[in-house]
This record gives structure tokens, sequence and C-alpha cells, in this order.
């Protein structure tokens, strides 16, 4: 009786030690979390609230940040563009001024106001295995108008502009179609699956790496460039005979 009784004991003290134990990590994580969202709120009431507001809910010098997500954070600050070094038309990308961490924390308390898009996976990410050439057919249905078939770039209006994907991560193309940054509409989920992300980000990424059949690339800015760029050399070949001519008649 004795035996049983120790018997019951150890497996009642064992159960209680197993339940302790694997409740502790999430714990740990909700801990985690809070703090990161903590640090987050910090430094967003420091480099952040004079523009889009103390609780986010924006002003006139910048728009809300409610329900935007950790992706247009990350995609916003990890590019240099937010913060804005001065008001004008368009943000550029630039260096970050915020580390890793930082942008982290800050995206995630935006998060953690509103449900909003998150932060791309590794596995969202990966286009090993996309299609190349379907990427392509995507791309030039719903991005090429704006950022050139070649992905160079293109004027907008207002002195906006598209900006060229020829030094895009795969991380920032995926968070600029998941929110549409700026000009650029929102290729939800809906408009384009994951797998279609992954087929346009595997084309951008050919096009980065693809060399120049022709020799000089121009910036792949298309015809009227290569236009220009021959008319000005013919222009200064004709003048170069002219004044080469006129020397020679007198």
């Amino acid at each position: 009786m004795a035996t049983l009784l120790l018997l019951v004991a150890l497996l009642g003290v064992g159960g209680v030690y197993a339940v302790a134990t694997s409740t502790a990590p999430a714990g740990a994580t909700a801990s985690t979390d809070q703090t990161a969202i903590d640090e987050g709120k910090r430094l967003y009431l420091e480099g952040c609230s004079s523009c889009h507001g103390l609780n986010a809910q924006g002003t006139s010098n910048g728009p809300t940040l409610i329900g935007v997500g950790a992706a247009s954070v990350h995609f916003q600050v990890s590019t240099g563009r937010m913060p804005m070094a001065a008001p004008g038309a368009q943000a550029g990308a630039k260096p970050p001024v915020y580390s890793d961490a930082d942008i982290a924390a800050m995206a995630a308390y935006i998060a953690s106001l509103a449900p909003g898009p998150a932060i791309p996976t590794a596995e969202q990410l990966d286009y090993a295995d996309a299609d190349v050439a379907e990427g392509g057919v995507l791309f030039r249905i719903n991005c090429a108008q704006c950022h050139q078939a070649a992905g160079g770039g293109g004027a907008l209006t207002q002195g906006k502009y598209a900006p060229s994907l020829m030094t895009a991560t795969p991380q920032e193309i995926y968070e600029a179609m998941l929110t549409g940054p700026q000009n650029m509409p929102v290729f939800g989920d809906g408009t384009l699956t994951v797998e279609d992300k992954q087929a346009v980000i595997a084309y951008i990424m050919d096009l980065q790496e693809a060399p120049s059949p022709g020799g000089l690339s121009l910036g792949r800015l298309g015809p009227v460039a290569e236009g220009l760029f021959l008319f000005a050399g013919v222009m200064v070949i004709f003048i170069g005979l002219a004044i080469w001519i006129g020397i020679r008649a007198r």
C-alpha cells in the first residue's frame, strides 16, 4: 500500500512539473512580446509621433498608422524612407536610421494597435521553386506600367516616381506588394497569391542578375534612352566631321 501511495505521489509531482515547464515558454514569449511592444512605443513616441500623432491616429503631416501592420512599418523604416529627411512629394530610400532590433520593436508596437499585414515569413520569401516566366507575365501586367518592363523605374506625376527595382531585396518586394506603399496599389493575397508574389520576386531577381547581351545597358530604360544615346553619338560624329572639313578647306 505504501509503495502504491508513493507511486501516485511521484506521478502527481511529475505531472505538475510537466505542466509548469510546458507553460513557462509561452509566458516567457508573451513577456518578450510585451517588452518589444513597450520599446517600440518608446521609439515611436520619440521619432514618429510628431507626424503620425501620439496614438498613431495621423495628423496633417502624416497618415494614420492604425491597421497598416508590421509589414508596412518594416518596409518604410528598413529602407530609410521613414523617417523622412524633409517633406516632399515622395519619401525616397536612404540608409536606415534605426537598427534591425529597433525596427522590429516599432513594427510590433504598430501591429499591436490593430490587425494588419504581418512581416512575411522565410517560407513566403522562398522563391527557389517559383516560375520566372510566369513572374514575368505577372510583372508586365501589374507592375511594368510604373516600374518599366525591365524594372528600372519611371516617372509619375507631380514629382512622384516608381523606384528602380535593381537593388530591391525579396523582402522589400514582397512587403511592397503586400502593403502598397505611397503611390503603389496593394496586391493582397486575393489579387496576387503567395505563389504569384514569389514568381514576381523570382522574375525581378532574374532581371537583377541578367547580363546585357547588347553591351551597354543604358539603364535599361528602353528605346527612348537608346535612341537619344544614338542620336547624340551621331551628332557628335557629324559635328566632328564638319569641323574637320572646315579645317581642311582652309
